[in-house]
């Protein structure tokens, strides 16, 4: 889910390139775009404060902003119907606050060179003598019977992004930048004059979901004042006091079973349940529509929810009172709606329930992959002197991402404990190291499922990688192919998933930023297979539907194809058998 920024403008548009023989210098084009929006008005401004009214996710809200216009820094804070919070750039790192007052800091992926894109476009370093170092192409284009000069602008520390000037008003009008796997599009639009300078009263920004999901924000007051203190920008301390473990414990453990590489552990949502829930760093906390219609919550808002696969998710947002894992407890909390049980056909279980970083966020949190038990911490009382090799780790987004290697070459993972495999190499990071021409014994297939839909790649055997300073060997590697999806994304270059996970205990600790990896004295279950069968199934009416066949595998040889139904195995009906059991019995 992307997360509201009402500082940063980004973005993505079609239209027809005309080439660069009719476009101006840069030096003539941001000369232009200076005096159209006011000139020397701009000279001696300082800082701006503004308000907004929102309308986002099919919800209204207000926001209050404030931008230092000589450094660049910001912060701005909103409501948005059950959302509230804040965000900011304090000159170094992005950072968050939801709205009981946890904050995050947002250092991994390209969150640094976008947050460097936005503050060089907030004070407007294009239009000091040196360009504020950036390298510059300028080119002309039309669109919708307009004509645009365009600036490909690459700041100093930052990433290439693309500013449209109308050609009639001189006024920037949409910035085209590209947010990990997406391209995201804000265009600006109602210049008014504010103390001499033109602002745009209208921003609207399309992620690329669709025109439902665009954000727009309207300016409805706005006021330069006198540099603030950088105090002003600076990252609050988390203050969350939403969070107990029951009876003053210092903490609580609950079993979990591990299913097709998933944790499965049971929750409690407004004091109803037990429900089964998957455990996943890479998620939020999430119920069904099914299961949020049973608690009589109020829904509101949609969502776009995007994954490993190619499409999205529709979502929704709600407000839980209380969530209680074992007898660690969260209050007040905002979770998404969203029809996870929709996915049981691909996870043979029922999934009426997820658990992610809020949980993750507030209690450190030991998984013991090789007693199947889950321990959650009071942070204040965590003793680290056990917990096995520190690594540390940045936030990409609200997930772990830490610093390693793919066979030697320099890389950055994400850490995923809702993936079942071992490691899926994003595409960029594939097509540059030629990676696929270095394992030549691999096959092409469907090796996972997300909320997206199927993840396609090439699957092979890696040597090695490293997590931190932890190597682990001889790993299934799956090299993804797909161009869209977090794994088509260059702001990562990989994500670790249970196959590796769990030849370990493991421990996040969230709060500081630091994961601890213990080996485990006997690895759990199968390690570093791969279902040779090329038979790809889930779940149907009739029994086992086959979603996939792989080139020159068994399976193709028997003579199966996409489309067909298993109905029985060796004489057994296929209701009888459970999906995760077929599957180990194909691997193994």
């Amino acid at each position: 889910m992307r997360r509201l920024n009402l500082v940063a403008a980004l973005a993505a548009a079609l239209w027809s390139v005309v080439g660069a023989a009719g476009a101006g210098s840069p030096g003539q084009i941001l000369d232009a775009y200076r005096a159209a929006s006011g000139g020397d008005a701009w000279n001696g401004k300082a800082a701006l404060e503004a308000d907004y009214t929102l309308h986002n996710n099919g919800l209204n809200g207000t926001a209050h902003t404030l931008i230092d216009l000589v450094t660049g820094r910001s912060i701005a804070r909103a409501k948005l119907g059950p959302l509230s919070g804040a965000n900011g750039y304090d000159g170094n790192i992005s950072w968050d606050m939801d709205q009981n007052g946890t904050v995050t800091p947002r250092e991994g992926g390209d969150a640094k060179e976008l947050a460097v894109n936005q503050a060089y476009r907030s004070t407007n370093a294009w239009w000091r003598a040196d360009h504020g170092g950036a390298g510059f192409v300028a080119s002309e284009k039309t669109g919708n019977g307009k004509s645009f000069d365009v600036l490909t602008v690459t700041p100093k520390g930052g990433k290439p992004f693309d500013a449209w000037f109308d050609k009639k008003s001189h006024l920037l009008v949409e910035i085209i930048e590209q947010e990990g796997p997406r391209t995201v599009t804000t265009r600006f639009a109602d210049y008014t004059v504010f103390s001499g300078v033109k602002l745009p009263r209208q921003t609207v920004v399309d992620n690329g979901y669709g025109e439902e999901y665009r954000q727009t924000m309207t300016l409805t007051e706005a006021a330069f004042v006198a540099t603030p203190p950088a105090s002003a920008f600076a990252p609050p301390k988390s203050q969350a006091n939403d969070f107990e473990i029951v009876g003053g414990a210092t903490e609580t453990s609950l079993p979990f079973k591990l299913i097709g590489g998933h944790i499965y552990g049971a929750v409690k949502v407004n004091g109803h349940g037990p429900v089964s829930a998957v455990f996943d760093t890479g998620g939020h906390n999430l119920v069904s529509p099914k299961l949020a219609k049973s608690l009589g919550l109020k829904i509101e808002g949609k969502l776009a929810v995007g994954g490993g696969g190619k499409k999205t998710m529709k979502a929704e947002l709600a407000k839980a009172d209380r969530i209680e894992v074992a007898g660690a407890v969260m209050k007040n909390q905002t979770i998404i709606v969203m029809p996870l049980d929709s996915l049981e056909y691909v996870s043979g279980v029922p999934m009426p329930a997820m658990i992610g970083y809020e949980v993750f966020r507030r209690f450190v949190t030991r998984i013991d992959y090789g007693a199947g038990k889950m321990t959650l911490i009071d942070p204040g009382h965590f003793d680290a002197k056990n917990a096995g090799t520190p690594v540390p780790f940045l936030f990409h987004g609200q997930v772990p991402q830490v610093a390693g290697s793919f066979e030697g070459i320099p890389a950055t993972f994400d850490i995923d404990t809702g993936s079942g495999n071992d490691l899926i190499l994003n595409k960029p990071f594939v097509t540059s190291n030629a990676l696929v021409a270095k394992h030549p014994k691999g096959v092409e297939a469907v090796d996972g499922w997300g909320v997206g839909g199927p993840i396609t790649g090439y699957d092979t055997r890696g040597k090695a990688i490293t997590i931190g300073s932890v190597a682990v060997k001889n790993i299934v590697v799956s090299m993804a192919d797909q161009d869209q999806g977090v794994f088509s994304g260059d702001d990562i270059q990989g994500n670790i998933g249970a196959g590796v996970l769990k030849r370990f205990v493991v421990t996040f600790d969230y709060a500081r930023k630091t994961m601890y990896l213990q080996p485990l004295a006997k690895p759990v279950g199968e390690v570093a297979t791969y279902d040779r069968s090329g038979l790809g199934v889930n779940l149907a009416p009739e029994g086992f539907k086959i979603f996939a066949v792989t080139k020159a595998s068994p399976a193709q040889e028997a003579g199966l194809r996409a489309g067909d139904v298993i109905v029985a195995v060796d004489g057994k009906k296929a209701a009888a058998i459970a999906l995760p059991d077929l599957r180990a019995r194909l691997r193994t």
